[in-house]
């Protein structure tokens, strides 16, 4: 099937297709995940600066472009190497809002909770995320992009949980007082592919660590608001105990809703005596848990992190018998420019 849009001049391909409301493969939206790489087939185009992790000069000079990346100077026809039909089929036009923050919450020492109000109902899939600006007390305009850790349901306060980094202007500012309770934001979206997919069968598989439970935390409620009767398998990566957060409305949580089973994995509590649960690696313990459960590839896996954690994950998928198409992951790239993811 072949899909036709418009192309303004100085606009990405990816950007005019998101304003049209077509959904193409995308991820980080800044040149670094390969996610929107395809093949340009003709037409005159431009790059704009990109990382050659997402695309090699090889795989430029053979024609494949990036589209988050590509400016149109004619018309143009690509191939795209990630078609999904199911991720067209639900295309959300990505529209802007107005809004302001209402609360914050420390959630551990290096992860925040932020809520927004904003003017207008935002629909999205669960586990889809925005683009924030927000201007600091000191004039500096910031844009950065994170999920949503609420359900579609909850669509006019979306809350969000943001890893603190020692480099990050969007959460350094959280602590510094820069970003401030009632501050004015524009929110633009939705954008991202790993969202969940509905009327599937097999366990629902969720990966998080740091803030990747952000997109997690709404996929699960979001699966259990559907009444979809599949068990869950909630892992969730950390260092130390200490790293741990929301644990009161998980056990809330299992208790309420037994099919889901909360994994936590610490990666550093060596010395922790106190721990009785999983240690070592997160990827490590979902490969312990697949093989003794014997799936097979059964099921559908969603994975939110940082790059090494996803890099590490799907090779053990892969091993443990799932396709492609069952396999959804949100790799959070590090800052780039004027945005980041997560």
């Amino acid at each position: 099937m072949g899909v036709e849009f418009e192309v303004e001049e100085d606009e990405t391909i990816l950007d005019a297709a998101f304003r049209q409301g077509i959904a193409l493969p995308h991820g980080c939206k800044e040149g670094q995940c390969s996610a929107c790489k395809c093949v340009r087939n003709d037409g005159d185009t431009e790059m704009l600066k990109y990382s050659t992790f997402a695309l090699s000069d090889y795989e430029k000079d053979s024609g494949h472009i990036l589209m988050c990346r590509t400016i149109a100077y004619s018309d143009v026809e690509i191939d795209l190497l990630n078609y999904d039909e199911e991720l067209l089929s639900k295309s959300i036009p990505v529209k802007s809002f107005g809004g302001r923050i209402v609360d914050f919450q420390k959630l551990t020492h290096d992860i925040r909770g932020v809520d927004i109000e904003i003017d207008g109902p935002l629909k999205f899939w669960a586990g889809q995320y925005v683009d924030i600006t927000v201007t600091t007390e000191a004039g500096e305009e910031i844009t950065r992009s994170f999920s949503m850790a609420n359900p579609p349901s909850e669509a006019q306060k979306l809350s969000f949980i943001i890893k603190k980094y020692p480099e990050g202007k969007f959460s350094g500012e959280l602590d510094a007082g820069g970003i401030k309770k009632g501050a004015s934001v524009s929110i633009s979206g939705p954008f991202g592919m790993c969202f969940r997919r509905e009327d599937r069968e097999g366990p629902v598989i969720l990966v998080g660590a740091g803030s990747g439970m952000s997109p997690v935390w709404s996929i699960l409620h979001d699966h259990l608001a559907s009444g979809e009767d599949r068990p869950v398998l909630f892992f969730y990566g950390a260092r130390t105990q200490d790293d741990l957060f929301k644990l009161d409305e998980i056990a809330e949580l299992t208790k309420t809703h037994p099919q889901v089973t909360f994994i936590p994995v610490l990666s550093h509590a060596e010395e922790d005596e106190t721990w009785q649960g999983e240690r070592g690696f997160v990827h490590e313990c979902v490969d312990r848990h697949l093989k003794e459960l014997d799936i097979d590839g059964g099921g559908d896996v969603y994975a939110c992190g940082p790059p090494p954690m996803i890099d590490a994950l799907n090779p053990v998928l892969f091993m443990n018998g799932f396709e492609t198409d069952r396999i959804f992951f949100d790799k959070f790239t590090p800052t780039s420019g004027s945005s980041a993811l997560h």
